[in-house]
């Protein structure tokens, strides 16, 4: 099954820094197949058969820092879920007009539905949010480094942690699935 690993906070910062060369080979190291990365900045894309993406979330955290001496999360996705990442996605207006001022944030779990209420009404705020499952949909109109939407704001409110993506990185990323 193709399937799709988010590294949160890889690349960013200064902090966090790993190779995708490194990343790649110990993927290929763990046994998966046709392992690739997009864009450089902490995505992966690898075959997998039969393991649980919780398990597999757990060990490869498990196996990059014991192997690489970083500590990150992984947020896995199968090729189907980030089909219906990009299905579900309730702003297709602002997916045409302006990609890069959305922004998916991949949850490692589904926040509870008062969290993801709490979250989308929050007031004085230009951004737009919608929580579907283990995916929070932000639209950004005035770009996300001003705003006061961040990463750790959303992640507190919603009780999980996540790791964001642009809109151009969600399709690159299905695509990559299919590929």
């Amino acid at each position: 099954m193709r399937t799709v690993a988010l590294l949160r906070a890889v690349n960013v910062g200064g902090h966090g820094r790993a190779s995708m060369a490194d990343l790649r080979r110990l993927l290929e190291e763990c046994g998966f197949v046709r392992v690739v990365s997009v864009l450089h900045s902490g995505n992966l894309v690898f075959d997998v058969s039969g393991q649980d993406c919780e398990r597999l979330e757990e060990e490869l955290a498990e196996r990059t820092f014991s192997r690489l001496g970083l500590r990150t999360d992984f947020i896995i996705r199968t090729s189907a879920e980030m089909d219906q990442v990009v299905l579900e996605n309730p702003y297709a207006r602002e997916a045409e007009l302006d990609p890069s001022h959305l922004v998916v944030v991949f949850l490692q779990s589904a926040p509870d539905a008062t969290a993801a209420s709490s979250l989308a009404s929050a007031p004085n705020r230009m951004e737009q949010v919608t929580v579907l499952g283990k995916h929070a949909y932000i639209v950004y109109p005035d770009g996300i480094g001003t705003s006061k939407l961040t990463l750790r704001l959303v992640e507190s409110v919603l009780g999980c942690s996540g790791t964001a993506r642009n809109w151009n990185t969600v399709q690159n990323l299905a695509n990559a699935c299919k590929a």
